[in-house]
């Protein structure tokens, strides 16, 4: 009973997260191509300036490789120092163009050019106050997802279907890299207007379908619902829905 309530609670804090961050990073904003190679990286989900950085990748629906960073972390620190330089977060590796690049602003400005081909919208730009409001929506979530915690590492990279926004998938992103745990970040963001609210009660009535032909609908033809937060976890075979669930898996597993 306690373990629910505090789930709840937390869920409550994740919605004051993405409340605070605006609720940037929900809807898709131009549908890219993935890359021929993944993008990677290196984050703190609890860092408000990382989180902008994946507020753009969900507005892009592009798939990145989490390599997570948290403080006092071993796995990943190290290589994104040798990688970039030094150990400041975020760091984005694009293999496609031999690009590595710090500070969120710039990296936000280069998704938008090299893979939509347009200069950052309005919403997305930075403002004087995002710093606080950013800081801020870290506190809400009690500044999970900051500092690691001891765990096993798994043997291949895990799968994460999220976005951003999704205060259900930010439970699980911040227990990821708390336990630092590697994985594919695969954007799911809303495609349209009409899929906003939660999986089960969506703005729109009636059966839910998405547009054809998008992530979505390859999402939904394999699930037959579009929910997330979903992980799979190549290791032992197993695909979660539910963010209760999810974590339970996590912390048995890998905890």
């Amino acid at each position: 009973m306690f373990n629910r309530l505090a789930h709840h609670a937390n869920v409550l804090g994740s919605v004051a997260t993405s409340s605070l961050a605006a609720w940037r990073g929900c809807l898709v904003v131009s549908d890219v191509p993935q890359p021929e190679r993944p993008l990677v990286l290196y984050d703190m989900e609890g860092c408000p300036y990382c989180r902008r950085v994946r507020e753009a990748l969900t507005a892009l629906n592009l798939d990145v490789q989490i390599r997570p960073c948290p403080k006092g972390g071993r796995v990943f620190r190290k290589r994104a120092e040798t990688t970039g330089g030094k150990q400041q977060f975020p760091l984005l590796v694009d293999q496609n163009t031999d690009t590595v690049m710090y500070e969120s602003e710039a990296i936000i400005k280069y998704l938008f050019l090299q893979y939509a081909g347009q200069p950052v919208p309005g919403y997305y730009r930075e403002r004087v106050w995002q710093p606080v409001m950013g800081s801020f929506a870290s506190v809400a979530s009690a500044m999970r997802g900051l500092r690691a915690d001891s765990g096993k590492q798994p043997e291949q990279p895990l799968h994460l279907w999220s976005f951003e926004g999704s205060p259900f998938s930010r439970l699980v992103r911040e227990r990821l890299c708390e336990l630092e745990i590697p994985y594919t970040l695969h954007n799911l963001g809303k495609e349209h207007w009409t899929e906003i609210g939660p999986a089960k009660q969506r703005i729109k009535p009636g059966p839910y379908r998405p547009a054809p032909g998008g992530k979505r609908d390859t999402f939904f033809k394999a699930h037959g619902r579009v929910q997330v937060p979903y992980l799979e976890d190549p290791n032992t075979g197993e695909g979660l829905f539910e963010s209760a669930r999810i974590l339970d898996y996590l912390n048995a597993q890998y905890g």
